[in-house]
């Protein structure tokens, strides 16, 4: 088959710019001049299907050339996409679920409450169905089924939803060091080649397939020991009216933008990072003070 780029737009779903675009970049092939004419094969189709399906995994434009570069020199991508649909594949076992509107209001004391739906599509615990305004899909009904007892136990919507947010930027942190700990001591050195080779990509397609379960263990892990900690503390104060209640000493959590913890450790190293931000934190409450004492004590005079 042969193609005039507007038909090979056409077949191929990407516009007539896209393509013109792909073609300075260096991602698809010049085509055959004739005449006054541009003539496009299959081949050009196939590339065009090749770099959709790339970009649909989150590649990037200039790591998707590197890629089709490697394939042109007569290495294959089999590896690297296997590495991709073991990485993009479920990390979890469960399985999504569908519920009505009616079956959600139901389950949240039987009054219809839009502002609670929209914040729950919002947070990507529902999501809405294409024509199907009275059904959302559930991405992880145990997630609901949390919110569902809580809301039966006493605590609102909106309370339910604020900590659902604190709680996932906690919970993408931690799996953000985890990954940043196995790719520094497991997968650097997979990785080092770009695109990587076949049997490094397939090799580490495996890893990751032995390793996925590990982050959620150690989170279970530590979750049940901090609950049992905090649990039993928290009883024996609430429990003993002879006991004075004690402000907390325990370390708090601040969630820290990725860039701001980067320069902080390329500045002490990674080891010296917490213990340099806590102390600039202290610096700057005492320089705060000290300015508010001093900005008192000049308007007293």
């Amino acid at each position: 088959m042969e193609y005039r780029i507007e038909d090979l737009a056409h077949h191929s779903g990407a516009t007539v710019r896209t393509i013109r675009a792909y073609q300075d970049r260096g991602l698809l092939p010049r085509p055959e001049r004739r005449g006054r004419s541009n003539v496009y094969g299959e081949a050009h189709l196939a590339r065009l299907r090749q770099i959709a399906d790339l970009l649909d995994r989150g590649y990037t434009l200039a790591s998707i050339k590197e890629l089709l570069e490697a394939w042109d020199a007569g290495r294959g991508l089999g590896g690297v996409l296997g590495l991709a649909a073991e990485v993009d594949g479920p990390w979890t076992d469960e399985k999504a679920d569908r519920i009505t509107r009616a079956e959600l209001d139901a389950a949240f004391g039987g009054t219809p409450d839009d502002a609670a739906v929209a914040d729950a599509v919002d947070l990507g615990v529902l999501e809405a169905i294409p024509g199907r305004e009275d059904e959302f899909l559930v991405p992880s009904p145990q997630e609901l089924s949390v919110a569902v007892e809580l809301y039966a136990a006493g605590v609102p919507l909106s309370a339910i939803s604020g900590h659902l947010r604190e709680l996932r930027g906690q919970v993408e942190h931690i799996a953000s060091r985890f990954l940043e700990f196995t790719t520094e001591y497991v997968f650097a050195r997979y990785l080092g080649n770009h695109p990587p080779t076949e049997a490094d990509a397939a090799e580490a397609a495996s890893l990751v397939r032995r390793l996925r379960p590990l982050a959620q263990q150690s989170v279970d892990a530590e979750l049940a020991r901090a609950m049992r900690l905090f649990a039993t503390r928290h009883l024996r104060q609430h429990l003993d009216p002879e006991r004075p209640p004690q402000r907390t000493e325990e370390p708090q959590n601040v969630t820290l933008p990725a860039s701001t913890m980067r320069a902080v450790q390329a500045l002490v190293g990674e080891g010296n990072a917490a213990a340099f931000i806590a102390a600039a934190a202290e610096r700057e409450v005492q320089t705060r003070t000290l300015d508010s004492l001093a900005a008192t004590q000049v308007k007293s005079e």
